[in-house]
């Protein structure tokens, strides 16, 4: 079926729910007038249904593959990418000194909802490309700025990060990657990275790899990381293309999903690379690209996740089956269906109203220099990722289930939606690891942002208990039980903590979740579908919170009970 995206629900959710209000009033982002807001959603939208929407069963049938050295992307990706370009949309959030339209980068979120949406391999390349802008403007010389952002921006070169080598996955600080000096300012990196997302193509003039490395006198571990810029081929000072650069696409992965997406194997043997921030401390440096990603990935599964619910939902509302009780014959008017299409709805707006809500805080922290900001920002970035990567999955899960057999069938298409997003919950760290960050270095505070947020959802429900007894009372007894358990959390020992972190930052996106959802029902002042969809949300999933929360408590002691020959046994 036709994507179709969701424009209303964006305005509704800034209108009424995330406080995007507040970001345009500042004067970093004044230009983000609600014309300018309308426009470049219609806009976006035009690109996604009509441009980028066909490509999406192509990326998969016919996908990236790698012939003689050189990537051959699928059918049409050039065309999209270039019409991606053309209008603009790398550069939404990056600085206009640079060429950028430095709107709110929840603005960009929405945008790139849309066009995950419409062709996840796709809209993979120029996510990759925004994270490295952020972290060029962060922490290179002015001279690598004044070089490759303006390129990157306009979408002539594009942008990867190189992490994961075969022996280091998530523990990064066992990289054996190597960079020396070559006494001319550069340096020759050598090394294999592994996953390397849009590690080339065939439509852009230049591929930009952001690359960890260990410089000679790098101390062990994370602490002795540096990170390089190693570029496709080597610009000249005036952006000309010089030389082809030591470096190679030695294969392609073959993967479950996201077939038109090209994640390489990289080979580096003496690539010529530029430092990007101070020595050692390149880790730091990624980060800020991989926090982007992250927020990033996070609504990759939403797009995947709102994807699929449209395409369930024109099959249920199409497919005639037995006795329902309207009458009608069709499957969404089954019970357990429209239980199924009722939790995908709620589940949508909940991942969504949390990664805007992320974005919002991302860009009030610097429109106003806050510290609260800024940890407001740094809390929900994990509770995204994790929660919009289970969402997606969770959600083309259930749409296979809608379509029943059919659903198992490739031509159908829902399938298709599981494999491309069952990735998400694995990259940029996985979920586990989102996890274990929410619980450790977000709470290095003792909890106080977690607690400011969790205040704020009692204030809000309290406030409304009179309109809506039930469902407030709902959210502010979760809350309470939330708050509970983090006093609790910050209490325990890491490795304990680790052990209940992920039901941890569920039961968070769950009591915020059904907290946005309760303010899309202040805002409808009527007992509307938005109120509907809460009392699915609260009455429905928020009691998911009690059991999760139960698991937060029990610590490691258990686990660690069964030995390894009992997990053998």
């Amino acid at each position: 079926m036709p994507y179709r995206s969701p424009l209303t629900e964006y305005q509704f959710l800034f209108d009424h729910v995330v406080g995007f209000g507040q970001v345009a009033k500042s004067q970093v982002f004044s230009e983000a007038t609600p014309d300018t807001v309308d426009a470049i959603l219609t806009e976006a939208a035009k690109l996604s249904e009509t441009v980028l929407a066909p490509l999406q069963r192509p990326g998969d049938l016919h996908p990236a593959r790698l012939e003689n050295g050189v990537v051959r992307c699928s059918p049409g990706f050039a065309e999209g990418y270039r019409a991606i370009v053309e209008g603009g949309w790398v550069a939404i959030a990056a600085n206009p000194e640079f060429g950028g339209l430095g709107l709110p980068m929840a603005l960009t979120t929405a945008v790139n909802e849309m066009m995950g949406s419409a062709c996840l391999s796709l809209q993979l390349n120029p996510l990759m490309t925004q994270g490295q802008i952020e972290a060029l403007e962060h922490h290179a010389s002015d001279e690598i700025k004044a070089l490759y952002i303006p390129k990157l921006i306009s979408g002539e070169w594009c942008g990867t990060m190189n992490l994961t080598e075969a022996q280091a996955g998530s523990d990064v600080g066992a990289l054996r990657s190597k960079a020396e000096p070559n006494g001319d300012g550069s340096y020759a990196v050598s090394g294999q990275k592994i996953y390397i997302s849009w590690g080339d193509n065939d439509f852009t003039e230049n591929v930009c790899h952001l690359v960890l490395a260990r410089l000679p006198d790098a101390p062990a571990g994370v602490k002795g990381i540096s990170l390089f810029m190693v570029p496709k081929v080597i610009p000249n000072a005036d952006g000309t293309l010089g030389a082809r650069n030591t470096l190679q696409v030695v294969s392609l992965e073959h993967k479950m999903g996201l077939h038109g997406s090209p994640t390489a194997v990289m080979q580096y043997d003496g690539a010529q690379g530029w430092l990007i921030g101070e020595p050692h401390i390149g880790l730091a440096a990624m980060f800020t690209m991989m926090n982007n990603a992250r927020l990033g990935v996070g609504v990759q599964g939403i797009s995947v996740a709102e994807a699929a619910y449209q395409h369930a939902l024109a099959y249920a509302m199409g497919r005639k089956q037995g006795k329902t009780p309207n009458g009608k014959g069709v499957i969404a008017d089954h019970a357990d269906v429209r239980r199924m299409l009722a939790t995908m709805k709620a589940e949508v707006f909940s991942a969504r109203a949390i990664a805007l809500s992320c974005a919002v805080a991302i860009d009030m922290a610097k429109a106003t220099g806050s510290a609260e900001w800024a940890a407001r920002a740094a809390l929900l970035t994990p509770i995204n990722k994790a929660f919009g990567t289970d969402t997606g999955i969770a959600v083309a899960d259930m749409g296979i289930q809608v379509h029943g057999g059919m659903g198992f069938i490739e031509e159908t298409g829902a399938a298709q939606f599981l494999r491309d997003v069952r990735v998400t919950a694995i990259y940029e760290g996985t979920n586990g690891i989102q996890a274990m960050d929410l619980v450790s270095r977000k709470m290095m505070d003792n909890g106080e942002a977690a607690f400011r947020l969790i205040e704020e959802i009692e204030q809000n429900a309290h406030g409304v208990r009179a309109q809506y007894p039930n469902m407030a009372t709902a959210v502010w007894n979760a809350a309470e039980s939330l708050r509970e358990a983090t006093e609790g959390l910050v209490a325990q020992d890491m490795n304990d903590r680790f052990a209940g972190a992920v039901p941890y930052l569920r039961a968070f996106a769950r009591v915020l979740g059904s907290h946005y959802h309760l303010c899309a029902a202040m805002a409808e002042g009527v007992d509307g579908p938005r109120t509907a969809l809460a009392r699915v949300a609260i009455k429905r999933l928020l009691p998911e919170h009690v059991a999760l929360l139960a698991q937060v408590r029990e610590g490691a002691a258990g686990l660690y009970a069964l030995s390894d020959e009992d997990l053998v046994a």
